[in-house]
């Protein structure tokens, strides 16, 4: 009934705990674990930046302002992009302390009513996520007329979809570059960087929780050393580096370079890389600890050691390779060989950070139906943010070798990983701009304020990223595109199964004309039947029942279904109804998870609990009621069996199950017992019907998985028949099972196959 893996205290967990509330010390030690976690990446960009910029387009000269400008356009590019808009603008922007993409697209589809997830109901809107504390949707002005389009136009949902998958898949593809990049450079040849990727990867099924706790002290070390080394060329080539911080060597410099310094922007934007991680790690940490870690330490060691590099430069221009204007050249010689031993240990790091935020991504598209149902294992039985997933790690193996072999030029490779980083917060930039009207009900004249200013220095910097595609730039684009081929396959089959599902549902009028027995044999025990309607009978029910007229005493119609909230609290986990009369015995249940929730403990037994708690408050009015269609609308929260602290519990008698040599898979049974709270408010009818459940949950309890088929139907154009027939099947048949489906007892377990002609 269990999945055995390493599972978490989920139940435990309640989203009333806020670090905000912690003492300084909690947020300190949280800003300390940030730094191995979060700035890795970012804190390796001195190893290229430079390099890069110089690889070919403009040329180091003996009046410096080649390198003055460089060094200005990378303080500013610093100071605007990671402090201004990310430290002090993006990061309000949580969903509930979750940050990334989807927490964005999140917060909309809350706020706007534009979720492409078809399930929604009102009462996810009560949910305790649903409405975030102090942000109230936009209501009046331009705020609201924008709202209504976006509301009324499906095409505009669809391209801010579009919009926030390509920021996630870019995100997801700029990691593949940078872990490339990191592990290509002066000292490293090809094969050693290649052994490097493979047992980086290799390391990966271990989870990050067992090497983590090395990670802050390297990036500390290598911040350390970086400053310090930064500190001392300063002081001992020219102190009057600090000059060159003035905007007006960005003017000298681009009057200079002209088009070669334009191009050379796309070397400069690599001082940025790893600016995501702040957002997009959020969830593990809190916004103070996050703007502690980069206001106090990341940024001021990066300064330092780009103001170094730049006043070393300027007193060396003799280049007799590429590799004079790199890193390692302005560190002592007495000291490179240990420093470079500390950067190989910072930039795996690093990558580790970008491989674990990959898998991160993959799950929330998974959770949202835009990516197939890949293995999620979690590696840690107390963070759930620490995941492994083998097929996307070993794929990510396979592209970042082919990478590293197939350029084997640091300069392609920096291209590449350029391009995609400014994509990602171009998109970052459009999606928030859009969260200031619509969620802070702010002015228009503020959001495009925020739209011209950020994404006017971005789109610079993406022309000169996008003017080199053919030399290593495509590589991002190429594969963001055959990923999102993948996502739109995967969510348009998905959407066009769930609309024949509710077009095909069987209404409650079929079931009412066939009485309390349902016009079939009802047998002792319990049927679950798993379904993704919300309401309505599936077409399963009606199909089997039409090729073997028998059921259950008890049916419960199951959904599992994915809310737009980071987290759902046990206490609202579920929620439970009746269809039709109570003597029918029927039940709906709908589990609710948030994007980044855990369904490692998928335990059934659970939803018996829930429907007997909800047996036993529902009011005895419910009874008099003629109503069933209203009875079917009304549905209860109910919380998991931990929450209910008066409630109904349930006891299973392990010691009567007895287990005997047989010749076919049989279940062995279970005593089960609810222990029901002494309470007058429990009429004599509602305990009638616990004690049917009980007898039924004691009989068994039989699975019921739809196994459907989908083809497209006559008349479909040539590209439906296309997506359809072959690439939604195929992606189908090679995707995992769902999660909870594993922890199906397979002797109870019956699939009932149908052709859905969409």
């Amino acid at each position: 009934m269990i999945l055995r893996r390493p599972v978490m205290d989920i139940e435990s967990w309640s989203p009333d705990y806020t670090i905000k509330k912690e003492s300084w010390r909690t947020v300190l030690a949280l800003a300390y674990q940030s730094l191995g976690v979060v700035y890795g990446d970012l804190s390796t960009s001195p190893l290229y930046v430079y390099k890069s910029t110089f690889a070919e387009d403009i040329q180091h000269s003996e009046s410096n302002e080649e390198i003055y400008g460089v060094l200005s356009f990378v303080f500013w590019t610093l100071t605007l992009i990671p402090l201004l808009k990310y430290v002090f603008i993006v990061l309000r922007a949580d969903d509930n302390g979750e940050g990334g993409t989807f927490a964005l697209y999140s917060l909309l589809c809350r706020h706007a009513r534009i979720s492409t997830l078809p399930n929604g109901q009102l009462a996810d809107e009560d949910l305790y996520e649903y409405k975030k504390e102090g942000i109230a949707s936009s209501s009046r002005g331009l705020g609201l007329r924008l709202r209504s389009t976006l509301e009324k136009h499906r095409v505009l949902q669809r391209i801010l979809l579009t919009l926030a998958l390509i920021g996630t898949l870019f995100s997801a593809v700029s990691g593949l570059e940078l872990v490339v990049s990191k592990h290509h450079h002066q000292y490293i040849e090809v094969p050693l960087a290649c052994i490097i990727l493979v047992f980086l990867f290799y390391l990966q099924h271990y989870g990050t929780h067992r090497i983590g706790f090395l990670f802050a002290p390297v990036v500390i070390t290598w911040l350390f050393c970086i400053s310090a080394i930064g500190v001392y060329n300063i002081f001992h080539w020219n102190p009057h580096v600090y000059q060159a911080l003035s905007p007006y060597y960005m003017y000298k410099f681009l009057k200079k370079t002209q088009r070669g310094g334009w191009m050379s922007l796309g070397g400069i934007l690599l001082c940025i890389t790893g600016s995501e991680a702040m957002f997009a790690d959020l969830g593990h940490f809190s916004q103070l600890s996050i703007k502690i870690a980069f206001s106090f330490v990341v940024y001021p060691s990066l300064i330092l050691a780009y103001m170094g590099q730049a006043a070393y430069l300027s007193k060396h221009h003799i280049i007799e390779n590429d590799y004079q204007i790199g890193f390692y050249v302005s560190v002592p010689e007495k000291l490179r060989w240990p420093v470079l031993a500390i950067a190989i240990l910072a930039a795996v790091v690093g990558s580790q950070a970008i491989i674990t935020g990959t898998f991160s991504i993959i799950k929330q598209c998974c959770a949202l139906g835009c990516f197939p149902r890949v293995k999620i294992v979690h590696t840690s039985s107390k963070i759930c943010g620490q995941i492994y997933i083998p097929e996307i790690n070993w794929t990510l193996m396979l592209l970042c070798l082919a990478v590293t072999i197939g350029f084997r030029n640091a300069k392609h490779i920096s291209n590449a990983s350029g391009l995609a980083v400014i994509t990602v917060m171009l998109v970052t930039t459009c999606l928030m701009s859009l969260v200031i009207v619509l969620c802070w009900n702010r002015s228009v004249v503020l959001a495009l304020s925020f739209l011209f200013f950020f994404g006017s220095i971005e789109a610079l910097y993406f022309s000169a990223s996008l003017i080199k595609f053919l030399e290593g730039a495509w590589v991002p684009v190429a594969l963001s595109f055959i990923f999102l081929i993948i996502m739109f396959v995967w969510h348009y089959g998905t959407m066009k199964k769930y609309e024949f599902d509710v077009q095909n549902k069987v209404s409650l009028n079929w079931l009412l004309s066939l009485g309390p027995n349902l016009g079939i044999v009802r047998v002792r025990g319990i049927g679950l039947i798993h379904t993704d309607l919300i309401s309505g009978i599936p077409a399963i029910f009606s199909h089997f029942v039409t090729n073997l007229p028998a059921f259950h005493q008890v049916l419960v119609l199951f959904c599992i279904k994915y809310v737009p909230v980071p987290h759902v609290k046990p206490e609202e986990r579920f929620l439970v109804g009746r269809i039709g009369p109570k003597g029918y015995r029927v039940y709906r249940c709908i589990a609710r998870y948030g994007y980044h929730d855990v369904l490692l403990d998928v335990k059934f037994e659970k939803d018996c609990c829930s429907i007997a708690e909800f047996i036993r408050s529902e009011g005895p009015e419910s009874s008099r009621s003629s109503n069933n269609t209203e009875n079917e609308a009304k549905m209860a929260v109910i919380g998991t069996p931990s929450t209910h602290a008066r409630g109904i519990k349930m006891w299973d008698d392990e010691d009567s199950t007895e287990l005997k040599e047989v010749n076919s898979p049989e279940v062995p049974r279970k005593r089960v017992r609810f222990l029901v709270p002494e309470s007058p408010q429990i009429d004599r009818e509602a305990r009638a019907e616990l004690q049917e459940l009980m007898e039924a949950r004691e009989a068994g309890m039989a699975f019921i998985l739809g196994h459907c088929y989908v083809k497209a139907k006559t008349g479909s154009s040539l590209i439906k028949r296309i997506v359809v027939n072959f690439g939604y099947d195929f992606l189908r048949r090679n995707s995992r099972e769902p999660s909870y489906a594993s922890s199906f007892p397979r002797a109870s377990t019956l699939e009932v196959g149908m052709i859905y002609h969409v």
